[in-house]
């Protein structure tokens, strides 16, 4: 988890894992969208951070994710039989994520830049969490997001001398950032390289704009400004709007390949998650406790740590 903006990132795998289950009796199973059934169904959740480079990449903490149907009443017997810890209880799943980069943090693991999905990159508590941790971060969102623009400037209202002074605000309404980009258009973007692959190079078209997110939550200085942020957006060829977005506190002079780098380097987190259930059986485990479950994906993650530093290839599959 070492490096600079150019170096190595870690990231928030996916952040999820699904694990699909039959029955109730499951620790943290709930009826849940799942990725692996393509449906809603009976599934645990695990949420993971993973070490990521250009060359290679491994999972490096896991935790369970407890819905609230957990933490009622009914489920006390459910929860004695899973022999769940007492303090074990819901929480969201990026205050999860935060959980484990602070652990990893306290052995000297401390990413230099953080990547995650879509659903991390919409949480406002998620991303002032990094901030207050002084992580950057490349974080993929949606296009409904709202933010102002790079000129905004915030304004006094007027004060009467009555209660506390108002805090600044901004005149002008906030875009989503599907506006803000189909405003630029098309051709203030670049063509970026930001990996050789196997038959090809990776590229596409991007445009990167700085903006100041809005939102519900935003988080002003005491002057009222909101920070800028750099708002990096895949607009391919024959496409009428950008197809991907992503958002990122990293310095205003970071070169546009490496911001495009990072944002497309949770590929390996993907891959991860298919090596070790394909190759290493992380869907496999059938035993009901807490300690067995955290257990199991511990020796997954292991097996998958040693066969990666093995190969002679980043890409070759994972003997099993």
């Amino acid at each position: 988890m070492a490096g600079g903006p150019g170096g190595s990132p870690a990231g928030v795998g996916g952040g999820r894992h699904r694990f699909p289950k039959d029955g109730a009796s499951s620790l943290g199973v709930a009826r849940q969208y799942s990725g692996t059934l393509g449906k809603v169904g009976n599934c645990q959740i695990g949420v993971s951070v993973h070490a990521v480079s250009d060359t290679a990449s491994c999972p490096l903490a896991w935790r369970l994710f407890l819905p609230e149907s957990w933490d009622t009443p009914e489920a006390a017997g459910r929860r004695e039989r899973c022999r769940i810890p007492q303090d074990e209880r819901h929480r969201p799943k990026w205050q999860l994520a935060l959980e484990m980069l602070d652990e990893l943090a306290g052995t000297g693991l401390r990413p230099a830049v953080l990547v995650a999905g879509a659903s991390y990159g919409a949480n406002a508590d998620f991303r002032h969490g990094l901030e207050d941790r002084h992580l950057g971060y490349v974080l993929q969102v949606k296009a409904e997001m709202t933010a102002h623009g790079e000129s905004a400037e915030p304004h006094q209202p007027p004060y009467g001398g009555l209660g506390p002074r108002p805090l600044p605000r901004y005149r002008t309404h906030p875009l989503s950032l599907r506006e803000h980009m189909l405003a630029a258009g098309r051709c203030q973007g670049q063509a970026v390289t930001w990996r050789k692959g196997s038959k090809a190079a990776m590229s596409s078209h991007f445009v990167l704009l700085r903006v100041r997110l809005a939102g519900r939550r935003p988080k002003p200085a005491a002057d009222g400004t909101i920070p800028l942020v750099w708002l990096i957006a895949q607009w391919p060829e024959g496409e009428a709007e950008p197809v991907k977005y992503w958002i990122s506190n990293l310095p205003a002079d970071i070169p546009a390949k490496d911001l495009v780098r990072l944002a497309k380097s949770r590929w390996r987190i993907e891959y991860d998650y298919r090596e070790l259930k394909t190759a290493l059986g992380l869907d496999h485990f059938e035993g009901r406790s807490f300690t067995g479950w955290h257990r199991h994906v511990t020796l997954v993650a292991a097996a998958h740590l040693f066969l990666t530093e093995q190969r002679r290839s980043p890409k070759a599959p994972a003997r099993a």
